[in-house]
């Protein structure tokens, strides 16, 4: 019988569970039975794994966060200068020396009389000798001067209009339709009442200036004004940033590319103006600048100071363009984080 017993016990035994057998260890079999006990405070499955993945939530946020604080670290690094002759002076230079070869075949070509198609020669030659009468400075700086006044009164005068078209409904209703119709008005349309009223002197180029530049530098800060988000509005209220100060540290800051693009556009209203005003306004009194100097040579049929006129002007305009606005321009996407490489 104690045979019979013994051998009902070991077929026993492995059918229970696992340390409960015979010769297993007494520690082994408590824990287990604690383990699985009820009410026991034991790391079931699903917690186990809910664990695991705000561990890993945890470290993709850290991954990410680094990566931002990465991106925020870059610092803009200048180009080399080969890379800087290639990309932006290598351009513009092939594309000028293709306008000239191409004008030079058209010469030879005779597709026109000489007199209406002078050869880039002819031009040069005009250069050359306005150079060393000393006549082609005093071209460029009479019209240069009175641009740039000119564009300085017409940026004193069209950004409180802007701010105040910008901020106030009343006046928006009443002047934001008059500003877009004087923007689209051409501004040669100012030469014949400016001369009636102010006549042939200074005054007159500064006032057809004025008319034609400060609708375009108003309506570009009205449109970065209405670009300008909300929550920074509210963001500004909340820091006490209300009325001139808000205006000065939030409003003009988050307007400024707008801006940016009025102030250019108001440049290129401004020196058409006056392009404008020189060409049909001539006067001995009001000096020889580029624009009477292109009425003089439509006047003698000089085709050469025709081009070299309308060369300068062109050479102006991009000259303004470089110096001064792109590099605000670029000044600007870089503070935004819009431009890395300089």
């Amino acid at each position: 019988m104690a045979s019979t017993d013994t051998t009902s016990q070991k077929e026993k035994g492995p059918a229970g569970p696992a340390g409960t057998g015979p010769g297993a260890d007494p520690g082994t079999t408590s824990a287990t039975a604690a383990g699985t006990a009820p009410g026991a405070s034991s790391v079931t499955a699903p917690e186990a794994s809910s664990g695991t993945d705000d561990v890993a939530r945890e470290r993709e946020l850290a991954g990410l966060g680094a990566g931002l604080d990465a991106l925020d670290s870059v610092t803009p690094r200048r180009a080399p200068l080969r890379q800087t002759l290639v990309e932006k002076v290598l351009p513009p230079a092939v594309a000028v020396v293709l306008v000239l070869v191409v004008w030079q075949l058209l010469v030879w070509a005779k597709v026109t009389d000489s007199y209406k198609l002078p050869s880039p020669g002819a031009v040069w030659g005009e250069v050359s000798d306005a150079w060393l009468q000393g006549t082609l400075v005093d071209y460029i700086w009479t019209s240069v001067s009175r641009g740039l006044l000119g564009f300085l009164l017409a940026l004193a005068i069209g950004t409180p209009l802007g701010l105040l078209v910008a901020r106030v409904k009343v006046v928006r209703a009443a002047i934001g339709p008059i500003l877009s119709g004087l923007q689209s008005l051409p501004s040669v349309a100012w030469v014949p009442p400016a001369v009636i009223w102010l006549g042939l002197n200074d005054s007159m180029m500064y006032a057809v200036i004025l008319l034609g530049a400060v609708p375009s530098i108003a309506n570009g800060l009205v449109s970065g004004v209405d670009q300008v988000p909300p929550l920074f509005l509210r963001a500004g209220r909340t820091l006490g940033a209300t009325g001139l100060r808000g205006t000065w540290h939030i409003v003009l800051p988050a307007a400024l590319p707008g801006y940016l693009s009025g102030l250019k556009q108001g440049w290129a209203f401004s020196w058409r103006s006056l392009m404008a005003a020189e060409i049909i306004a001539s006067s001995p009194e009001l000096g020889v600048g580029l624009g009477q100097l292109l009425e003089n040579g439509r006047t003698a049929s000089s085709m050469s100071m025709v081009f070299l006129a309308i060369f300068l002007i062109l050479v102006v305009g991009i000259a303004i363009d470089l110096l001064i606005f792109s590099p605000l321009e670029r000044r600007v996407l870089r503070g935004r984080g819009l431009l890395v490489k300089s």
